[in-house]
């Protein structure tokens, strides 16, 4: 089996529902759990930053989408994805959380194949976008120097032809 890479940090005021979820996970992934919406924020910050965030909606002082808030307000943690997971089943609630930003919502109780599928499916998401930026700052370091080289030709080839000019026609 191999060592767990993606790191997914599930965030949940309920010590149950973290035990259920990391058990889940942990086979497969690195888990990292919070159980209030500040010590999330430390986290999801610190380096390693989390590949995937789960996040309970409903939670005392800071509530899932005041912590969802934050995370986009901080450059450092605003590519995350995160799934809101919550006991609110209704789709007016459901369809709040996406149109917050989230990438998924998950209901309570959860059902374990549909919590890997989705899960899986966002960190394969993930990686294809971290990919495409990763070739994009490649793409564009290479135009800037291939356009560095193009003026310096620019450079040498009307340097030349100035000084074959002079030594045709010392005047001109």
């Amino acid at each position: 089996m191999q060592m767990p890479h993606q790191t997914i940090l599930i965030v949940d005021d309920s010590p149950e529902n973290l035990t259920v979820l990391s058990e889940l996970l942990h086979p497969l992934y690195q888990v990292r759990a919070s159980t209030s919406g500040e010590k999330a924020l430390r986290i999801a910050g610190s380096a390693p930053p989390p590949d995937l965030i789960l996040l309970d909606v409903m939670m005392p002082g800071m509530d899932g989408y005041q912590v969802f808030e934050r995370l986009r307000a901080d450059s450092a943690t605003r590519d995350i994805p995160v799934i809101f997971l919550t006991a609110m089943d209704s789709t007016e609630a459901e369809m709040h959380g996406l149109e917050a930003g989230a990438v998924d919502y998950i209901t309570k109780p959860i059902v374990p194949p549909i919590v890997l599928a989705r899960v899986h499916t966002q960190l394969e998401l993930k990686q294809a976008r971290d990919w495409l930026r990763d070739q994009n700052t490649y793409l564009e370091a290479e135009i800037a120097k291939r356009m560095a080289e193009n003026e310096l030709i620019q450079e040498v080839a009307i340097r030349a032809l100035a000084h074959l000019a002079e030594t045709r026609d010392p005047e001109t």
